[in-house]
């Protein structure tokens, strides 16, 4: 599963710079996913579609940071927790229940973002 952003974000920051996979948006900001990663050219998402890496994606939230869903590998890979949820002050990086992956999946993710 990843993780996701709920609507009780302060807006601290303190997740971004924690993300191994640069999955973590400030709320506005366009994202790519070549931000971060080693990825370029052709990029296929976990809905199948094929994307241009570093084509500018649309925000997903307006108003408070967001996790991209198809960049965050909880941290499998790098870590032994998602860092976004260790260091959030007020608890709002939690399993997004809409999005589920086993560990085998997250670290295909991994592997295809880290060339």
């Amino acid at each position: 599963m990843a993780i996701i952003i709920t609507d009780e974000c302060i807006n601290c920051g303190a997740c971004e710079p924690e993300c191994p996979n640069n999955a973590i948006y400030e709320g506005g900001e366009e994202w790519r996913f070549s931000d971060g990663t080693g990825v370029s050219g052709e990029y296929k998402r976990m809905s199948g579609d094929a994307v241009d890496a570093d084509a500018e994606q649309e925000p997903i939230s307006l108003d408070y940071y967001y996790i991209v869903p198809d960049k965050c590998t909880e941290c499998v890979g790098f870590h032994d927790e998602p860092q976004c949820a260790a260091v959030c002050p007020v608890d709002c990086c939690v399993d997004d229940p809409d999005v589920r992956e086993s560990e085998d999946e997250l670290l295909a993710k991994k592997e295809a973002m880290h060339l």
